[in-house]
């Protein structure tokens, strides 16, 4: 599989320099993807700007790590502007997929769901306290 990676504290960005999403290339993708999980990244970006198609093997690896994603609370995201394979992705009915026209795009909405977790988990915490919250101790 060809591609190169950037890892940020956020998010990992893999560049895939592949034509195709599938057979092989799409069980590297899915070990490398598992290597990233155990190194504590949940949120991965992939800029398929040069992948023109993906197959049913593509498909099943990109449900999984997308599955993966969403169990870590992070997020998954294809960077393509190919309006076939976006419609081919649709088809495949992958529950809760992003998939966005550019990097930037990508790596905004990581960000965004950063914030929204740590807007979940300050609201967890705040229900977790009892609800005791600005009352006083009599």
């Amino acid at each position: 599989m060809n591609y190169t990676i950037e890892r940020n504290e956020q998010y990992a960005l893999i560049r895939l320099a592949e034509s195709e999403f599938g057979g092989d290339v799409a069980t590297e993708f899915e070990n490398l993807s598992r290597s990233l999980f155990r190194s504590g990244y949940s949120n991965i970006i992939v800029d398929m700007a040069s992948t023109q198609s993906v197959d049913p093997v593509g498909v099943s690896t990109i449900r999984k790590i997308n599955r993966q994603c969403t169990n870590e609370v992070g997020l998954f995201v294809l960077v393509t502007k190919n309006d076939d394979l976006i419609d081919f992705l649709d088809t495949a009915n992958i529950s809760d997929l992003t998939i966005l026209p550019t990097v930037e795009e990508a790596v905004d909405a990581v960000f965004m769901n950063e914030l929204e977790n740590d807007f979940r988990s300050e609201e967890d915490d705040e229900y977790d306290a009892g609800g005791s919250i600005g009352r006083d101790a009599d």
